[in-house]
């Protein structure tokens, strides 16, 4: 039984548009510059890349957020002017303190 199915996978290989095919097919799929390993890789890539893009998007609508605060109270601007550019007003006096 064993020798019918070797014979028989053998004669099948001697077609020589199986064969063909085959070796098109391995060529495709292992060598060729678009082969399966570089679309997983592609695949992964462009994933990475959508988050990325969705991160950036939140990332804008949050500095919108921001900016649209910061134009309409003229408290909130006070503020971020002090907390983040270390602004002062004229009779004061500024200390930073840095924690490690």
């Amino acid at each position: 039984m064993y020798i019918y199915r070797v014979k028989h996978v053998l004669f099948k290989l001697k077609n020589k548009y199986l064969l063909s095919v085959l070796l098109i097919l391995v060529w495709l799929v292992f060598f060729d510059k678009n082969d399966v390993f570089t679309q997983y890789e592609l695949i992964q890539k462009c994933h990475k890349l959508n988050a990325e893009k969705d991160y950036y998007l939140k990332e804008i609508e949050n500095n919108k957020k921001e900016l649209d605060e910061l134009r309409e109270n003229s408290k909130t601007l006070e503020t971020f002017a002090r907390e983040k550019y270390l602004m002062k007003k004229e009779n004061e006096d500024l200390f930073v303190f840095v924690t490690r």
